[in-house]
């Protein structure tokens, strides 16, 4: 027995005032709705409707149940209306997870400018340094940085790409000097940027026709976040790896020198994720189209910076 069916079926005949009335508001036949009651009555042991071959009466029992039924029907309309307007009303509260070593410097910023836009909607923004379950951590979007991403049930959309930097503090490269290739940073001391992205004891170059891992010297300081990192590397004590985000600003103050321009690191593909296309919350779908529509042109202006800050190094 559908019990939920079969008490709107009951409610409309009771306030119909019959059978053929509620027949008609249904657009379902008597004998289903004479069904539908015979086994409410039968479920619950009492008699919910008298009946005449001129019309139908509540009972005292079916008085009392009438109450109870359209209340619960009136709390689940408000229920299905308030989550069917989650996909039109851009409204609620947006759970964001970002990794740390990204979040700081895009991630946040765009947050802002989302809540600025949908002052509705109530951003929590989670960073840390590692890739969390988004179903058991509660997260509506996950923006991860990553060469590729594994297979899952997620939905990814590609937002672009972000490069790294290998740099040193000038006093490091007068004291140790400037590696001539790849292969020359076993004998240095390294920084280790810690995330699930990167390989530990390696760093990965773009070659011409494919990427290849060179091993990296004596690790002499490990942090998970290139705030961390960044002022490590230009205190002098050793050679760092550092998204440009991180790097660019030291860069441009002279803080840091940049090491092996020519050889470029991989980059690293910058993703969101979420649980669903389907039916998917307008809260979620506005932050998503925000993180396409701003992100690209950001990491686009960082690769733009670079290339000024090299030919004028150059010049």
């Amino acid at each position: 027995m559908n019990t939920l069916q079969c008490m709107r079926i009951f409610s409309q005949i009771a306030v119909s005032g019959g059978y053929a009335a509620a027949s008609r508001k249904l657009n379902l036949n008597t004998a289903l709705l004479s069904r539908s009651v015979v086994q409410l009555e039968e479920h619950m042991g009492v008699r919910l409707l008298n009946r005449t071959t001129r019309n139908v009466s509540l009972t005292e029992a079916g008085e009392r149940y009438l109450r109870r039924c359209l209340k619960i029907l009136a709390s689940i309309e408000e229920a299905e209306a308030e989550a069917s307007a989650a996909t039109r009303e851009i409204s609620g509260c947006l759970r964001v997870h970002a990794m740390s070593s990204f979040g700081h410097d895009l991630v946040l910023p765009a947050s802002l400018r989302y809540q600025r836009q949908f002052p509705k909607v109530r951003v929590e923004l989670t960073l840390s340094g590692d890739v969390p379950d988004m179903i058991e951590g509660g997260y509506d979007t996950s923006i991860v940085l990553a060469p590729e991403l594994p297979s899952s049930g997620l939905v990814s959309v590609r937002l672009g790409t972000i490069n790294g930097v290998i740099c040193a503090s000038p006093s490091y490269i007068r004291e140790n000097g400037q590696p001539k290739s790849p292969e020359d940073l076993v004998s240095h001391s390294c920084l280790l940027l810690t995330t699930p992205v990167f390989p530990t004891d390696r760093w990965v170059f773009e070659g011409p026709d494919s990427s290849y891992a060179v091993d990296i010297g004596e690790l002499r300081f490990t942090a998970n976040t290139p705030e961390a990192l960044a002022p490590a590397v230009a205190s002098g004590l050793g050679i760092g790896l550092l998204p440009v985000s991180a790097a660019l600003p030291k860069l441009i103050s002279g803080e840091l020198v940049r090491v092996l321009p020519e050889h470029a690191v991989q980059p690293v593909n910058v993703y969101v994720l979420y649980q669903s296309r389907r039916f998917l919350d307008a809260k979620i779908r506005a932050w998503v189209d925000l993180l396409r529509e701003e992100l690209p042109t950001v990491l686009a202006g960082y690769d733009e910076a670079m290339l000024k800050l090299n030919v004028g190094a150059t010049s």
